[in-house]
């Protein structure tokens, strides 16, 4: 299980410009572009840190996340909620 707080190398109170600026740093030492010689790992390296930054420097995604864990969009009260409408939607308009 992936640890957001691990990943960008910050604390679980960590504020918003600490997340920005490990994000930043960690960005630049694992971009593939920075790494040829070892690109696979930087890859993975790279799309980690830019997930953990992407829930971490939302503020209702980290809400989340600190509640239920990594499979917070699975486990959220609202997960699933938006396909659900899409789909009563489409429902609706054929019934038109």
């Amino acid at each position: 299980m992936t640890n957001y707080y691990e990943t960008l190398e910050v604390s679980r109170n960590a504020t918003p410009e600490e997340i920005k600026t490990a994000y930043k740093n960690l960005s630049k030492k694992w971009h593939p572009d920075k790494n040829p010689g070892n690109k696979e790992e930087a890859e993975e390296k790279f799309k980690e840190i830019n997930h953990a930054h992407q829930v971490l420097s939302n503020l209702e995604k980290r809400g989340l996340y600190d509640s239920y864990g990594e499979g917070f969009e699975k486990k959220s009260p609202m997960a699933g909620e938006k396909e659900k409408l899409q789909e009563k939607i489409i429902c609706l308009s054929k019934k038109l």
